[in-house]
Formats: C-alpha cells, structure tokens, sequence
C-alpha cells in the first residue's frame, strides 16, 4: 500500500497495489484510507490529483460534530456510525476521550492500566463484527465500493487506524488478501499514528505515564486484529460468510467490488 504524502491529511493511504496472489493485486486508485478530513485542502496537489467522489465517514456523531470533515471537491458524504451502539454500552470509545486520558497518566492508568486497555480495545473490536451499527456501516461501505461505474472512494475515522484498520482488513480479504498481507498493512499505520500523535505521547510519558500503556492507546496491536477475526470465526465461520449474513452484502455486490477493485499483472 502507498502512503500518500498529503500535508493536510493525516494517515492517507491507498490500498492499490497490494498483492492478492496468483499475479492479482488491488488496483490502484479507487479505494483510499486515511484519517479525519477536518483540515483537508482540497486544492492541495495530492488530494486533488486522487480525484475522490466518495468519502465514508465511520466516526460517531460528537466526533463528526467536533470536527467537522472538509470534503474534496466534487465528492459526496456518507455517514456510516460503526460505534453508535458500542459507545452506550462500553463508555469507551476509542478516540473520543482520548486527548483527555493523553493529558492525564494517572487517569489513564486508572481506567486503562494493567492490561485493560488490551482487554478494552478487544472488546471494541469484537463489536466492530457484532454490533449492529457496525454491520450496518461496514455493510454500506462495501455495498458503496460495490457499485458499479463508482469513483475513487475513502473511508476514514479519527486517527485512521481501528475502525479504518478493520474495514481495510474486511476490503482486503474479500479480495483474497493472505494473512500476512492483511496483518502487515493494520499494522503498517502505526509510525503515521505515532508521528501525528507525537507531542501528546511526549507529553503524557513527561507526566510519568506508562511508555506501554501510551502506544496501545495510540496504537494497533496484533491482538486487536486478533478478536475481530476471532469473532468473524465464531460467529460466521468465514470473511464470506460474515460479509453476506452478517452485514447483508449479497454475493453478487460482493463479485463486483472483486471485479472493480482487482487487477492482473501484464
């Protein structure tokens, strides 16, 4: 995946050229990640030249009210809320209190230390497969991808990591995507995370915050790709089987999104 060098938007990506095996990868171009677009210049040269008709917003509703996404021109919104029915249920989400636990260490080894950050985010995880609001979300962003004669499309959260992280994983194993290319492009955002967030990771270990406690706060770790794959396995039994009963995207959405977004080597 190449990581594209916007100055007004943090973490973008584009998933094209990731390898599919047999001579496929993902063509380039059409399907894009990255994080929140509230400072987005749409004139900049690296955000124009992608041409976006699309931007999925998988943030809840006080983070879309707080910051606000600056849309390219010519594109279209569609607001896909993975969290809103974790958030009443688990009190946390992952980037809403974030800058209050970041500013306060003792806080944040309060209600995240001794491993319950992990335990945490898991949990969250789980819900990113489970929860309604987010079967519905991810199902609208494939059924977007799916559609055929669509444009360039991105899809993003806050920080571009979880929520953004799990729909990548999702797009790239319906593409047949190997473990090992899934499990390095989740993790492959994290220097983009750590060096948007490097000021309050500073910060926070300057207060005699936990270094450990601060990056899986900041971060992604293998665990957490862990349980949502746990859970798709439990539940569903396959990413197939997920995508079509679980978040009611029927087979042939799904070879669309295969044939628009794969390409053969010359």
């Amino acid at each position: 995946m190449a990581a594209i060098p916007a100055a007004s938007v943090a973490n973008l990506r584009d998933l094209g050229g990731l390898p599919l095996g047999e001579g496929r990868s993902v063509r380039s171009g059409l399907v894009l990640r990255s994080a929140q677009l509230d400072r987005l210049e749409p004139e900049e040269e690296a955000v124009a030249g992608l041409k976006i008709r699309t931007v999925v917003d998988l943030r809840t509703a006080a983070e879309r009210a707080d910051r606000p996404d600056r849309l390219p021109d010519g594109a279209r919104a569609v607001v896909a809320d993975v969290l809103a029915d974790h958030l009443a249920a688990s009190g946390l989400p992952p980037a809403a209190r974030l800058k209050t636990l970041l500013g306060d260490p003792a806080l944040a080894e309060r209600h995240l230390g001794g491993g319950r950050i992990v335990d945490a985010m898991r949990a969250t995880y789980r819900a990113f497969v489970a929860s309604d609001s987010a079967r519905t979300s991810y199902g609208a962003l494939l059924t977007e991808l799916g559609t055929p004669g669509a444009g360039p499309l991105l899809f993003h959260c806050t920080a571009g990591k979880d929520r953004t992280g799990w729909a990548a994983t999702v797009v790239l194993a319906l593409l047949g995507a190997d473990e090992a290319v899934l499990r390095e492009e989740y993790l492959a955002v994290n220097p983009a995370v750590r060096h948007a967030f490097a000021p309050m990771i500073e910060g926070f270990i300057a207060q005699g915050g936990d270094p450990d406690l601060v990056l899986a706060m900041i971060g992604v770790l293998p665990g957490y790709l862990d349980a949502a794959l746990e859970e798709v396995a439990e539940r569903h039994g396959s990413m197939e089987a997920y995508v079509r009963d679980g978040l009611g995207v029927p087979d042939e959405v799904t070879g669309l999104l295969r044939e628009r977004l794969t390409v053969y080597a010359a």
